[in-house]
């Protein structure tokens, strides 16, 4: 059994919520992953039963706490993180009145576009100006973000409506479920660019920008600084799970600030890449900023006084689980393991094999969600190792794409850049990233859980045993991965692919009338 203090770490994915006991210093003691179902239908629905989530983890904390190495009373804070960019209604109590519309349905985007839609690259450019100037960003004319949800439940939902005390964030509810503070951050409610961000130590909404959308703030939650305690579990909660009724709940923090701090890149300029469902590329900067062509922006940050940089790739790490499934329906049964020791007998350039990841649109550099993925060049000589490889090629390539506008917007070139989530697993896929980036990868601890790492370390800052920068000290790589030289002829030549096949892609995908 460990003597050093405990943290509960919640990491809620799209795919199902991680739990772990981890030390304040971000080791992970034991953990768990839990399984949710997402529910789609052909009008862009895409839900989730926020009562599952609660239920899932309330079975997980139980089973962990029970477990040998891990002594009870030494939990001194419940910390979560997850997805963010949804919505749960709940009651006065935060139990959920109807199912968490996430940040992949759609179908609130007729909705948005009525209010904030125009000529300027979809929107009206007085409202879009007004948003950046108090933001950094603007509500999607897609509506898959928090407005676009909001406005689908009051037009379509009433009855949903009347019954919501507070549209929350998930990570934001769950530390509801377990403290009953209804409370979130600049940080967590940025996806609703609805606070002013020019100051973060203004802790209110921007009336008049949800004036304009027709959204009142008296169904949102209270803005806490970062950092901050919500207060005690609840009673009947910490008895329940088996937890110490001094144990407090932290505030809580978007996936993308916890990779941040589970990868130890928290000082400015230190940067991070996250190869997970989705994928991104992110630091911290001092000074809000946006960059409206290629959907890149600096939002509340890991402090009350400093930003963060957000852009979003829709497919990450999801691309090879996809074309796992693609085989897995040929009768082809292959793991993770499996499918990344296949593609390194493939060499570099996959034999002319290119992939582009767009299964699910694009957000980042380019706003299309019209955009669909695909395989080019195949020959009839061509195998499953080279469409494998071409998968993991082709992540790289669309992140390089990325870095290309990121470094432009923070002034400098990054590196050594931190590899976070569940590709980073894979030393291939780690090196791959090295020669198509051209910078030096650093592949994190066990990666796939950096998030949960990372929301105990955010917890040791706002319980006051460490400071933003001893945590920048504590190392967090294991392996370092460099270009190869011999091979940046062959990578260069792949990043330059990948724009040509968005050209040649954006006018077939955007004739098509459905998405």
């Amino acid at each position: 059994m460990t003597s050093e203090e405990l943290c509960l770490s919640i990491d809620l994915g799209t795919g199902g919520p991680k739990v772990g006991v981890v030390t304040l210093d971000g080791e992970i003691v034991v953990r768990e992953l839990r399984h949710v179902p997402t529910h789609f239908d052909a009008k862009g629905a895409a839900t989730q039963d926020a009562a599952l989530w609660w239920s899932l983890i309330r079975e997980s904390t139980k089973r962990l706490l029970e477990d040998s190495r891990v002594d009870s009373q030494a939990l001194k804070a419940v910390a979560i993180t997850g997805q963010y960019a949804s919505t749960v209604p709940v009651n006065e109590s935060g139990e959920p009145v109807g199912e968490c519309v996430t940040w992949l349905d759609t179908r609130g985007g007729k909705y948005s576009r009525r209010v904030v839609g125009g000529p300027v690259q979809g929107y009206n450019p007085m409202k879009l100006q007004r948003f950046i100037r108090h933001t950094g960003g603007a509500p999607s004319t897609s509506g898959a973000d928090p407005v676009g949800q909001i406005l689908l439940l009051q037009n379509e939902r009433p009855d949903v409506c009347d019954a919501t005390r507070w549209f929350m964030e998930p990570v934001d509810y769950l530390a509801m479920r377990f403290c009953g503070v209804a409370a979130a951050t600049h940080a967590s409610r940025l996806a609703m660019w609805m606070t002013d961000n020019r100051d973060l130590h203004r802790l209110a909404y921007d009336e008049k920008l949800l004036a304009s959308v027709g959204i009142s703030s008296e169904k949102l939650p209270g803005l806490i600084a970062a950092h901050s305690v919500l207060g005690p579990v609840l009673e009947g909660v910490a008895d329940e799970l088996g937890l110490s009724r001094q144990t407090v709940v932290v505030s809580s923090m978007p996936d993308l600030h916890a990779a941040a701090y589970g990868s130890g890149a928290t000082r400015l300029y230190a940067a991070h890449l996250a190869l997970s469902t989705t994928s991104w590329i992110s630091c911290s900067v001092p000074a809000k900023k946006t960059d409206v062509l290629h959907s890149i922006a600096a939002v509340p940050g890991l402090t009350n006084d400093s930003y963060v940089v957000i852009d979003n790739q829709e497919t990450g790490a999801m691309s090879l689980e996809w074309f796992q499934g693609v085989l897995a329906g040929g009768g082809v049964k292959m793991t993770y393991e499996d499918m990344t020791a296949l593609a390194a007998t493939s060499p570099p350039g996959a034999n002319g094999v290119l992939f582009s990841p767009w299964l699910a649109g694009e957000r980042s550099p380019v706003d299309d969600k019209r955009l669909r993925a695909g395989f080019t060049n195949l020959s009839i000589t061509n195998n499953s190792a080279d469409m494998i490889r071409a998968v993991l090629e082709g992540v790289a390539a669309n992140s390089a794409w990325l870095l290309k506008y990121v470094e432009k917007f923070v002034g400098q070139s990054l590196s050594p850049i931190r590899l976070v989530g569940g590709g980073a697993q894979s030393e291939l896929w780690c090196q791959i990233f090295a020669d198509t980036l051209d910078r030096e990868i650093h592949q994190v601890k066990d990666p796939m859980t950096a998030q949960l790492r990372g929301a105990a370390l955010a917890a040791s800052v706002a319980l006051g045993r460490r400071t933003l920068d001893e945590l920048d000290s504590i190392s967090t790589s294991v392996k370092v991965f460099t270009p190869d030289a011999s091979l940046a002829g062959i990578y260069q030549r792949r990043v330059r692919d990948q724009v040509g096949l968005y050209e040649r892609d954006k006018r077939w995908t955007r004739s098509r009338k459905t998405l």
